[in-house]
Protein backbone atom coordinates (compact mmCIF):
# COMPACT_ATOMS: atom_id res chain seq x y z
CA UNK A 1 0.00 0.00 0.00
CA UNK A 2 1.25 3.52 -0.98
CA UNK A 3 1.95 5.43 2.18
CA UNK A 4 0.93 8.69 1.89
CA UNK A 5 3.69 11.57 1.52
CA UNK A 6 1.90 14.54 3.67
CA UNK A 7 1.59 12.20 6.58
CA UNK A 8 4.88 11.09 6.74
CA UNK A 9 5.92 14.99 6.78
CA UNK A 10 3.90 15.97 9.62
CA UNK A 11 5.32 12.70 11.32
CA UNK A 12 8.72 14.36 11.00
CA UNK A 13 7.34 17.43 11.80
CA UNK A 14 5.49 16.57 15.14
CA UNK A 15 8.56 14.89 15.84
CA UNK A 16 10.87 17.88 15.33
CA UNK A 17 7.99 20.00 17.35
CA UNK A 18 8.18 17.62 20.36
CA UNK A 19 12.03 17.34 20.46
CA UNK A 20 11.64 21.33 20.82
CA UNK A 21 9.91 21.14 24.23
CA UNK A 22 11.48 18.32 25.21
CA UNK A 23 12.12 18.39 28.94
CA UNK A 24 16.27 18.85 29.28
CA UNK A 25 16.51 15.39 31.01
CA UNK A 26 16.43 13.66 27.86
CA UNK A 27 19.96 13.49 26.17
CA UNK A 28 21.28 16.37 23.71
CA UNK A 29 22.14 14.18 21.14
CA UNK A 30 18.68 13.13 21.13
CA UNK A 31 17.24 16.51 21.22
CA UNK A 32 19.17 17.39 18.58
CA UNK A 33 18.61 14.48 15.80
CA UNK A 34 15.34 15.65 14.57
CA UNK A 35 16.99 18.92 13.89
CA UNK A 36 19.92 17.81 11.45
CA UNK A 37 19.40 18.04 7.66
CA UNK A 38 18.52 21.29 6.38
CA UNK A 39 22.14 22.55 6.42
CA UNK A 40 22.89 18.59 5.11
CA UNK A 41 20.77 19.27 1.84
CA UNK A 42 22.01 22.81 1.82
CA UNK A 43 26.15 21.78 2.26
CA UNK A 44 26.10 19.81 -1.32
CA UNK A 45 26.07 22.99 -3.59
CA UNK A 46 29.86 23.90 -1.54
CA UNK A 47 30.91 20.08 -2.84
CA UNK A 48 29.61 19.89 -6.26
CA UNK A 49 31.99 19.85 -9.34
CA UNK A 50 32.71 22.92 -9.92
CA UNK A 51 34.70 22.96 -6.85
CA UNK A 52 36.76 19.88 -8.09
CA UNK A 53 37.44 22.14 -10.94
CA UNK A 54 38.71 25.31 -9.05
CA UNK A 55 40.44 23.30 -6.34
CA UNK A 56 42.18 20.98 -8.31
CA UNK A 57 43.86 23.77 -10.31
CA UNK A 58 45.22 26.18 -7.02
CA UNK A 59 46.56 22.65 -5.55
CA UNK A 60 48.02 21.45 -8.74
CA UNK A 61 49.31 25.24 -9.69
CA UNK A 62 50.04 26.50 -6.07
CA UNK A 63 50.50 24.04 -3.71
CA UNK A 64 49.24 24.64 -0.09
CA UNK A 65 49.25 28.29 -0.41
CA UNK A 66 45.27 29.26 -0.99
CA UNK A 67 44.71 26.50 1.16
CA UNK A 68 43.22 29.84 3.61
CA UNK A 69 41.37 31.40 0.78
CA UNK A 70 39.03 27.92 1.62
CA UNK A 71 38.97 28.28 5.20
CA UNK A 72 37.98 31.78 4.91
CA UNK A 73 35.39 30.98 1.81
CA UNK A 74 33.87 28.23 4.33
CA UNK A 75 33.79 30.92 7.75
CA UNK A 76 31.57 33.45 5.10
CA UNK A 77 29.30 30.27 3.92
CA UNK A 78 28.83 29.32 7.32
CA UNK A 79 27.59 32.76 8.10
CA UNK A 80 25.35 32.99 5.33
CA UNK A 81 23.99 29.89 5.77
CA UNK A 82 22.81 30.49 9.24
CA UNK A 83 21.23 34.00 8.30
CA UNK A 84 19.41 31.87 5.69
CA UNK A 85 18.23 29.31 8.07
CA UNK A 86 17.30 32.15 10.70
CA UNK A 87 15.13 33.79 8.43
CA UNK A 88 12.78 30.32 7.54
CA UNK A 89 12.56 30.35 11.21
CA UNK A 90 11.84 34.07 12.82
CA UNK A 91 9.21 34.48 9.76
CA UNK A 92 7.87 31.47 8.58
CA UNK A 93 8.70 32.35 4.92
CA UNK A 94 11.83 32.04 2.48
CA UNK A 95 13.96 34.43 0.89
CA UNK A 96 12.49 34.58 -2.66
CA UNK A 97 9.01 34.97 -0.98
CA UNK A 98 10.12 37.53 1.03
CA UNK A 99 11.20 38.89 -1.80
CA UNK A 100 7.88 38.74 -3.67
CA UNK A 101 6.05 40.53 -0.65
CA UNK A 102 8.73 43.48 0.05
CA UNK A 103 9.76 44.49 -3.40
CA UNK A 104 8.19 45.97 -7.00
CA UNK A 105 7.24 43.71 -9.32
CA UNK A 106 9.23 44.68 -12.02
CA UNK A 107 12.28 43.86 -9.47
CA UNK A 108 10.99 40.77 -8.61
CA UNK A 109 9.81 39.21 -11.88
CA UNK A 110 14.37 40.20 -12.57
CA UNK A 111 14.51 38.70 -10.09
CA UNK A 112 13.25 35.65 -10.53
CA UNK A 113 14.84 35.62 -14.16
CA UNK A 114 18.13 35.88 -12.93
CA UNK A 115 17.62 33.13 -10.49
CA UNK A 116 16.83 30.68 -13.46
CA UNK A 117 19.31 31.38 -14.69
CA UNK A 118 21.66 31.03 -12.17
CA UNK A 119 19.72 27.54 -11.77
CA UNK A 120 20.75 26.32 -15.11
CA UNK A 121 24.34 27.31 -14.62
CA UNK A 122 24.08 25.37 -11.49
CA UNK A 123 22.41 22.60 -12.66
CA UNK A 124 24.76 22.36 -15.67
CA UNK A 125 27.43 22.34 -13.56
CA UNK A 126 26.36 19.72 -11.26
CA UNK A 127 25.18 17.44 -14.64
CA UNK A 128 28.14 17.79 -16.25
CA UNK A 129 29.88 16.04 -12.89
CA UNK A 130 28.01 13.23 -12.29
CA UNK A 131 27.82 12.62 -16.72
CA UNK A 132 31.67 12.98 -16.70
CA UNK A 133 31.89 10.74 -13.44
CA UNK A 134 30.30 7.67 -15.09
CA UNK A 135 32.31 8.43 -18.18
CA UNK A 136 35.68 8.09 -16.20
CA UNK A 137 34.49 5.22 -13.93
CA UNK A 138 32.62 3.15 -16.54
CA UNK A 139 33.60 4.20 -20.12
CA UNK A 140 30.36 5.36 -20.42
CA UNK A 141 30.07 8.03 -23.23
CA UNK A 142 29.21 11.53 -22.15
CA UNK A 143 25.65 11.50 -23.89
CA UNK A 144 24.03 8.02 -22.56
CA UNK A 145 26.48 8.99 -18.98
CA UNK A 146 23.88 12.73 -19.41
CA UNK A 147 21.08 10.53 -20.19
CA UNK A 148 21.87 8.03 -16.79
CA UNK A 149 22.55 11.18 -14.65
CA UNK A 150 18.99 12.17 -15.80
CA UNK A 151 17.18 9.20 -14.78
CA UNK A 152 19.45 9.00 -11.80
CA UNK A 153 18.17 12.54 -10.51
CA UNK A 154 14.48 11.46 -10.95
CA UNK A 155 15.01 8.97 -8.66
CA UNK A 156 16.44 10.53 -6.02
CA UNK A 157 14.08 13.32 -6.07
CA UNK A 158 11.30 10.75 -5.51
CA UNK A 159 12.46 9.66 -2.30
CA UNK A 160 10.46 13.59 -1.50
CA UNK A 161 7.10 11.71 -1.53
CA UNK A 162 7.82 9.66 1.07
CA UNK A 163 8.37 12.99 3.03
CA UNK A 164 11.91 14.88 4.14
CA UNK A 165 13.99 12.59 6.32
CA UNK A 166 14.35 9.99 3.25
CA UNK A 167 15.59 12.12 0.85
CA UNK A 168 17.62 14.47 3.29
CA UNK A 169 19.31 11.24 4.46
CA UNK A 170 20.39 10.05 0.71
CA UNK A 171 22.07 13.45 0.37
CA UNK A 172 23.81 13.31 3.39
CA UNK A 173 24.52 9.81 2.86
CA UNK A 174 26.60 11.46 -0.23
CA UNK A 175 28.05 14.14 1.45
CA UNK A 176 29.65 11.42 3.28
CA UNK A 177 30.85 9.18 0.19
CA UNK A 178 32.68 12.42 -0.57
CA UNK A 179 34.39 12.91 2.73
CA UNK A 180 35.46 9.45 2.66
CA UNK A 181 36.62 9.26 -0.37
CA UNK A 182 38.65 12.22 0.25
CA UNK A 183 39.56 11.08 3.57
CA UNK A 184 41.47 7.86 1.62
CA UNK A 185 42.83 10.69 -0.78
CA UNK A 186 44.95 12.18 1.92
CA UNK A 187 45.52 8.88 3.35
CA UNK A 188 47.70 7.65 -0.06
CA UNK A 189 49.65 10.39 -0.43
CA UNK A 190 49.91 12.59 3.32
CA UNK A 191 50.04 16.25 2.68
CA UNK A 192 52.93 18.15 4.63
CA UNK A 193 51.13 19.40 7.56
CA UNK A 194 53.44 21.81 8.91
CA UNK A 195 53.32 23.59 5.59
CA UNK A 196 49.64 23.55 5.55
CA UNK A 197 49.68 25.13 8.81
CA UNK A 198 51.48 28.08 7.82
CA UNK A 199 49.92 28.68 4.42
CA UNK A 200 46.67 28.79 6.74
CA UNK A 201 48.36 31.06 9.31
CA UNK A 202 49.98 33.36 6.61
CA UNK A 203 47.57 34.44 3.91
CA UNK A 204 48.94 35.79 0.58
CA UNK A 205 48.93 35.53 -2.90
CA UNK A 206 51.52 35.45 -5.96
CA UNK A 207 50.53 36.90 -8.43
CA UNK A 208 47.35 38.30 -10.23
CA UNK A 209 46.59 34.80 -11.54
CA UNK A 210 46.45 33.72 -8.26
CA UNK A 211 44.06 36.60 -7.18
CA UNK A 212 42.32 35.39 -10.70
CA UNK A 213 42.19 31.54 -8.93
CA UNK A 214 41.10 32.73 -5.62
CA UNK A 215 38.12 34.50 -7.03
CA UNK A 216 36.95 31.39 -8.55
CA UNK A 217 36.95 29.03 -5.28
CA UNK A 218 35.18 32.07 -3.82
CA UNK A 219 32.79 31.90 -6.31
CA UNK A 220 32.82 28.04 -6.59
CA UNK A 221 31.72 28.01 -2.75
CA UNK A 222 29.01 30.76 -2.53
CA UNK A 223 26.08 29.83 -3.71
CA UNK A 224 23.17 31.67 -4.29
CA UNK A 225 20.32 29.22 -4.97
CA UNK A 226 20.98 27.25 -2.06
CA UNK A 227 20.36 30.62 0.03
CA UNK A 228 17.28 31.05 -1.01
CA UNK A 229 16.31 26.70 -0.70
CA UNK A 230 18.11 26.76 2.76
CA UNK A 231 15.34 29.49 4.07
CA UNK A 232 12.75 27.12 2.25
CA UNK A 233 14.11 23.92 4.03
CA UNK A 234 13.58 25.59 7.40
CA UNK A 235 10.71 27.65 7.29
CA UNK A 236 8.10 25.48 8.43
CA UNK A 237 9.94 22.45 9.63
CA UNK A 238 9.20 23.58 13.28
CA UNK A 239 7.25 26.01 14.38
CA UNK A 240 8.72 28.47 17.27
CA UNK A 241 5.82 29.64 19.15
CA UNK A 242 7.10 31.80 21.60
CA UNK A 243 10.44 33.62 21.37
CA UNK A 244 12.11 31.07 23.98
CA UNK A 245 11.50 28.39 21.32
CA UNK A 246 12.46 30.41 18.36
CA UNK A 247 15.94 31.28 19.77
CA UNK A 248 16.05 26.85 20.71
CA UNK A 249 15.15 26.63 17.45
CA UNK A 250 18.04 28.68 15.80
CA UNK A 251 21.15 27.22 18.13
CA UNK A 252 19.98 23.86 16.78
CA UNK A 253 20.07 24.93 13.48
CA UNK A 254 23.13 26.80 13.87
CA UNK A 255 24.53 23.31 15.03
CA UNK A 256 23.47 21.73 11.94
CA UNK A 257 25.17 24.93 9.66
CA UNK A 258 28.11 24.10 11.72
CA UNK A 259 28.18 20.26 11.23
CA UNK A 260 27.58 20.19 7.73
CA UNK A 261 29.72 23.24 6.38
CA UNK A 262 32.62 22.05 8.66
CA UNK A 263 32.28 19.11 6.58
CA UNK A 264 31.77 20.53 3.43
CA UNK A 265 34.71 22.48 3.91
CA UNK A 266 36.70 19.76 4.75
CA UNK A 267 36.03 18.44 1.84
CA UNK A 268 37.07 21.39 -0.33
CA UNK A 269 40.16 21.53 1.62
CA UNK A 270 41.35 18.00 1.23
CA UNK A 271 40.60 18.77 -2.82
CA UNK A 272 42.85 21.54 -2.91
CA UNK A 273 45.65 19.41 -0.57
CA UNK A 274 45.78 16.30 -2.85
CA UNK A 275 45.99 18.25 -5.82
CA UNK A 276 48.77 20.50 -3.99
CA UNK A 277 50.55 16.80 -2.30
CA UNK A 278 50.59 15.13 -5.84
CA UNK A 279 50.81 17.12 -8.69
CA UNK A 280 52.08 20.52 -7.43
CA UNK A 281 54.80 18.52 -5.20
CA UNK A 282 55.63 16.48 -8.10
CA UNK A 283 56.00 19.39 -10.73
CA UNK A 284 52.83 18.42 -12.12
CA UNK A 285 51.58 22.55 -12.49
CA UNK A 286 49.66 22.03 -15.39
CA UNK A 287 46.76 19.83 -14.17
CA UNK A 288 43.92 21.95 -14.63
CA UNK A 289 41.07 19.80 -15.81
CA UNK A 290 38.56 17.06 -13.90
CA UNK A 291 39.82 14.13 -16.36
CA UNK A 292 43.77 15.08 -16.01
CA UNK A 293 43.34 14.18 -12.68
CA UNK A 294 41.67 10.99 -12.85
CA UNK A 295 44.21 9.84 -15.52
CA UNK A 296 47.41 11.38 -13.14
CA UNK A 297 46.02 9.94 -10.08
CA UNK A 298 46.45 5.99 -11.01
CA UNK A 299 50.36 6.04 -12.61
CA UNK A 300 51.06 7.94 -9.08
CA UNK A 301 48.95 6.55 -6.70
CA UNK A 302 47.54 3.46 -7.83
CA UNK A 303 44.22 2.30 -9.51
CA UNK A 304 42.43 2.67 -6.19
CA UNK A 305 43.03 6.67 -6.14
CA UNK A 306 41.60 7.15 -9.54
CA UNK A 307 38.25 5.01 -8.92
CA UNK A 308 37.60 6.89 -5.24
CA UNK A 309 38.26 9.76 -7.07
CA UNK A 310 35.94 8.93 -10.07
CA UNK A 311 33.32 8.06 -7.40
CA UNK A 312 33.79 11.56 -5.43
CA UNK A 313 32.76 13.01 -8.34
CA UNK A 314 29.84 10.78 -9.51
CA UNK A 315 28.07 11.54 -5.71
CA UNK A 316 28.52 15.12 -5.91
CA UNK A 317 27.35 15.56 -9.60
CA UNK A 318 24.24 13.69 -8.76
CA UNK A 319 23.51 15.13 -4.97
CA UNK A 320 23.94 18.75 -6.36
CA UNK A 321 22.03 18.22 -9.23
CA UNK A 322 19.21 16.94 -7.38
CA UNK A 323 19.46 19.88 -4.51
CA UNK A 324 19.72 22.56 -7.44
CA UNK A 325 16.26 20.97 -8.78
CA UNK A 326 14.81 21.59 -5.44
CA UNK A 327 16.17 24.68 -5.57
CA UNK A 328 14.64 25.86 -8.81
CA UNK A 329 11.11 25.10 -7.45
CA UNK A 330 11.73 27.21 -4.60
CA UNK A 331 12.49 30.57 -6.21
CA UNK A 332 9.51 29.99 -8.97
CA UNK A 333 7.22 29.05 -5.82
CA UNK A 334 8.82 32.14 -3.77
CA UNK A 335 9.01 34.87 -6.62
CA UNK A 336 5.76 33.18 -8.77
CA UNK A 337 3.94 31.42 -6.48
CA UNK A 338 4.03 29.42 -9.10
CA UNK A 339 5.27 26.08 -9.59
CA UNK A 340 5.50 23.54 -12.84
CA UNK A 341 5.94 19.56 -12.24
CA UNK A 342 9.67 18.75 -11.27
CA UNK A 343 10.30 16.57 -14.17
CA UNK A 344 9.60 18.86 -16.55
CA UNK A 345 11.34 21.71 -14.45
CA UNK A 346 14.63 18.95 -14.69
CA UNK A 347 13.95 18.22 -18.48
CA UNK A 348 14.59 22.37 -19.10
CA UNK A 349 17.57 22.63 -16.79
CA UNK A 350 19.31 19.48 -18.04
CA UNK A 351 19.06 20.95 -21.64
CA UNK A 352 22.01 23.18 -21.73
CA UNK A 353 24.64 20.14 -19.97
CA UNK A 354 23.00 17.80 -22.83
CA UNK A 355 23.71 20.63 -25.49
CA UNK A 356 27.41 21.13 -23.96
CA UNK A 357 28.07 17.71 -24.24
CA UNK A 358 26.50 17.02 -27.86
CA UNK A 359 28.43 20.24 -29.41
CA UNK A 360 31.17 18.46 -27.69
CA UNK A 361 32.76 21.46 -25.35
CA UNK A 362 35.89 20.79 -22.87
CA UNK A 363 33.84 19.64 -19.84
CA UNK A 364 35.70 21.35 -17.32
CA UNK A 365 36.11 24.73 -18.95
CA UNK A 366 32.01 24.69 -18.90
CA UNK A 367 32.29 24.11 -15.20
CA UNK A 368 34.54 26.84 -14.63
CA UNK A 369 32.77 29.04 -16.92
CA UNK A 370 29.35 27.99 -15.31
CA UNK A 371 31.13 29.35 -11.92
CA UNK A 372 31.13 32.97 -13.71
CA UNK A 373 27.53 33.01 -14.46
CA UNK A 374 26.81 31.84 -10.65
CA UNK A 375 28.54 35.41 -9.56
CA UNK A 376 26.12 37.05 -11.58
CA UNK A 377 23.49 35.75 -8.78
CA UNK A 378 24.80 35.88 -5.60
CA UNK A 379 24.57 40.17 -4.71
CA UNK A 380 20.58 38.99 -5.76
CA UNK A 381 20.15 36.41 -3.11
CA UNK A 382 22.77 38.05 -0.28
CA UNK A 383 21.64 41.64 0.30
CA UNK A 384 18.23 40.87 0.16
CA UNK A 385 19.12 38.36 2.97
CA UNK A 386 21.16 40.73 5.05
CA UNK A 387 18.62 43.84 4.60
CA UNK A 388 15.84 40.94 6.01
CA UNK A 389 17.62 39.64 8.87
CA UNK A 390 18.57 43.27 10.41
CA UNK A 391 15.05 44.27 10.17
CA UNK A 392 13.88 43.85 14.12
CA UNK A 393 10.08 44.21 13.28
CA UNK A 394 10.33 41.30 10.77
CA UNK A 395 12.85 39.04 13.00
CA UNK A 396 11.80 39.68 16.25
CA UNK A 397 14.54 38.31 18.57
CA UNK A 398 16.38 36.15 16.27
CA UNK A 399 16.72 39.62 15.09
CA UNK A 400 20.77 40.36 13.99
CA UNK A 401 23.47 41.29 16.58
CA UNK A 402 25.14 44.47 14.78
CA UNK A 403 28.10 43.32 14.66
CA UNK A 404 26.47 40.52 12.92
CA UNK A 405 25.53 42.53 10.36
CA UNK A 406 28.77 44.77 10.09
CA UNK A 407 30.12 41.44 9.27
CA UNK A 408 27.68 40.07 6.71
CA UNK A 409 28.04 43.26 4.66
CA UNK A 410 31.57 42.98 4.74
CA UNK A 411 31.44 39.60 3.69
CA UNK A 412 28.62 40.46 0.98
CA UNK A 413 31.00 43.59 -0.20
CA UNK A 414 34.05 41.25 -0.44
CA UNK A 415 31.97 38.47 -2.12
CA UNK A 416 30.85 40.72 -4.40
CA UNK A 417 34.07 42.84 -5.50
CA UNK A 418 36.09 39.39 -5.84
CA UNK A 419 33.26 38.15 -8.31
CA UNK A 420 33.41 41.30 -10.68
CA UNK A 421 37.21 41.19 -10.75
CA UNK A 422 37.05 37.73 -11.91
CA UNK A 423 34.34 38.53 -14.39
CA UNK A 424 36.40 41.56 -15.66
CA UNK A 425 39.58 39.02 -16.16
CA UNK A 426 37.69 36.73 -17.55
CA UNK A 427 35.54 38.88 -20.33
CA UNK A 428 38.66 42.23 -20.14
CA UNK A 429 42.00 40.45 -19.24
Amino acid sequence: MEIDSHERRLTTHAKAQEALSAPHHRSWIARLLPFLGPAFVASVAYVDPGNFATNIQAGAKYGYMLIWVIVVSNLMAMLIQTLSAKLGIATGRNLAEMCRERYPKPVVWAMWGISEVVAMATDLAEFLGAALGLNLLFGIPLLPAGLLTAVATFLILGLERYGVRPLEAVITAMVGVIAVSYLLETMLESPDWAQVGGAIAQPRFSGSESIVLAAGILGATVMPHVIYLHSALTQGRVIGRSPDEQRKLFRFELIDVILAMSIAGAINAAMLLMAASTFFRRGLHEVGSIEQAYQTLEPLLGSASSTIFGISLLAAGLSSSAVGTMAGQVVMQGFLHFHIPIVLRRLITMLPALIVIMLGLDPTRTLVLSQVVLSFGIPFALVPLIVFTKDARLMGVLVNHKITTVAITAVAALIIGLNFFLLGDVFFG
